[in-house]
């Protein structure tokens, strides 16, 4: 165990690196320029200039990547130049952090709750109306993209029929809408996954010798199937839940959800350098730790998984 951990931290070490790395390089490449964002075109040189050494982009590309390191190192993730000039980007984030990280875990009980009893009665009942009705729903899901859904189950439940408040109005309420439109594609492909697992063990030796000796339907398929069809299942869960968030940038943006992913794209526009760069670094570090409790739950799904 202990040197399973060892080993998970020092491979996610350099993709964390790799991934903030290549962000740092692609904001310094693209057009833009922050400083023309904080005092306009209208200018001077000589407070652009100023403004660029207070700020520190008047330095060399190479020495601005260590300096950046070197913050990082010491817990200092930066301070934000354009978007919330003066604040400190480790605030902002703990600000914004939970309403992502609520959004995908409620996104995902969504497409686990959706997904997964679908998925087994598909597996149950192949060829029937309800199978088709499964696999139907799940071609739709992956086909319907996140920005044209969000927008028609607000026209429809918000403006048409007024059964949920706008994205803007805030309550409990307000993230049911963008929990379905997140849940919705993760649970087309978590159905097709769990039908797939499922029909793989209803052939095994074992699922007919527990059929013979007498179980009952709900001990031999809930104990015995499910317990030994987890672990694809699992693994779509721990790489969709990464993936949650990062299509909630999209979701986000949509409904005005005030998360990591909605900040990213206000921090994009404003050419907010540190900003953008910790949004990808809490994102990347999030997906890592999932893929390391997704490792966890393989040896609860399955013992004969061992850590070595």
């Amino acid at each position: 165990m202990k040197a399973f951990l060892i080993r998970r931290s020092l491979i996610a070490i350099p993709v964390i690196w790799g991934v903030i790395t290549l962000v740092f390089l692609i904001l310094r490449l693209i057009p833009g320029d922050p400083v023309e964002i904080m005092l306009g075109e209208q200018a001077s040189t000589v407070d652009r200039e100023q403004l660029r050494a207070e700020l520190g982009l008047n330095k060399p590309f190479l020495t601005q990547y260590v300096d950046f390191f070197g913050d990082l190192a010491q817990g200092d993730v930066g301070t934000s130049i354009t978007l919330y000039p003066g604040q400190q980007v480790a605030t902002i984030l703990w600000q914004r952090y939970p309403y992502t990280l609520e959004l995908a875990l409620i996104s995902m009980v969504v497409a686990i709750v959706l997904a997964v009893p679908l998925g087994i009665l598909s597996a149950l009942k192949p060829q029937t109306a309800l199978d088709q009705f499964s696999l139907t729903f799940s071609m739709l899901g992956v086909s319907i993209p996140n920005f044209w859904l969000g927008p028609l189950l607000i026209i429809l439940f918000c403006y048409k029929w007024s059964w949920f408040p706008m994205p803007s109005q805030g309550g409990w309420q307000s993230i049911i809408l963008p929990a379905v439109t997140l849940g919705s594609g993760m649970a087309s492909i978590l159905i097709r996954m769990t039908r797939t697992s499922y029909l793989d063990i209803l052939s095994e030796q074992f699922m007919r010798t527990a059929r013979a000796k007498g179980l009952s339907s709900c001990r031999l398929y809930l104990k015995h199937g499910l317990r030994n069809a987890l672990n694809p299942i699992i693994t779509i869960i721990g790489l969709q839940f990464g993936i949650l968030l990062a299509g909630a940038v999209i979701t986000e943006t949509v409904f005005g959800w005030p998360g990591v992913g909605y900040l990213v794209i206000e921090a994009i526009r404003a050419r907010d350098y540190p900003v953008v760069q910790g949004c990808i670094m809490i994102i990347s570090f999030t997906y890592v730790i999932v893929n390391f409790f997704t490792d966890l739950l393989y040896t609860w799904a399955d013992p004969r998984i061992q850590f070595g």
